[in-house]
């Protein structure tokens, strides 16, 4: 038991010894012993050129430099992570409206929408079953440019009513006779959030994980 302590202890003296000697400080101190020998020691009939000598300590200032930049815009990045965690953690309880093609159907209603980059003179939102049959058309008519929601009320074109559940959707945009590609939007309830290695994403009810970058609209 002792053998094995000893041992993990040496390890992680090792580690930190290592990581010591190949800091910047470390490396500045190696050069200044390394330059100072080189002047104790140099030719008296030759002796270092200045401007050399000056091009290398510039170099290593300019590392030193470097390292101790990346080691803020890592913190900064640790910062901000953080903070936007804390942000979206307030968007526990909303809507969200985010690229997705599902809709919830309950007691009667059910919410979804559509992004278009341009302005178009009709658009028409096609729902499906989870089979994929066709059960209703909402013509949304002309619509301009933006985020677009529409609201179904659970009647089909054959006068059903459908029973709650999942039901996914599809937009057909044109202007002038001409396709517009209309993005589909999903709205869900953020339940909670977790980091990932990629950033803060929403888990919602019927979106699933959402990157929170991704969202168009909070309710």
């Amino acid at each position: 038991m002792s053998t094995t302590a000893g041992v993990t202890g040496a390890t992680s003296s090792s580690a930190t010894s290592a990581a010591a000697s190949n800091s910047p400080q470390a490396t500045q101190d190696r050069f200044l012993k390394l330059l100072v020998t080189q002047m104790q020691n140099q030719d008296p009939l030759n002796p270092l050129d200045n401007a050399q000598i000056t091009s290398q300590m510039a170099q290593l200032s300019t590392v030193s430099g470097i390292e101790s930049l990346n080691t803020a815009l890592q913190a900064m990045a640790t910062s901000f992570s953080a903070s936007q965690s804390l942000q979206a953690a307030a968007m526990i309880g909303r809507s969200v409206l985010a690229p997705g093609s599902s809709i919830q159907l309950q007691n009667g209603a059910a919410v979804g929408g559509f992004a278009l980059s341009q302005a178009v003179d009709q658009a028409v939102v096609t729902i499906k079953d989870a089979a994929g049959n066709k059960l209703h058309s909402v013509d949304m008519g002309a619509q301009k440019a933006g985020n677009v929601m529409f609201q179904w009320d659970g009647v089909t074109d054959s006068g059903a009513i459908a029973a709650n559940g999942a039901y996914t959707f599809e937009v057909s945009a044109k202007q002038g006779g001409t396709t517009v590609t209309a993005d589909s939007l999903a709205l869900g309830e953020v339940n909670s959030v977790s980091l990932s290695a990629t950033g803060v994403m929403l888990n919602t009810d019927v979106l699933g994980s959402v990157d929170v970058t991704k969202v168009k609209q909070i309710f």
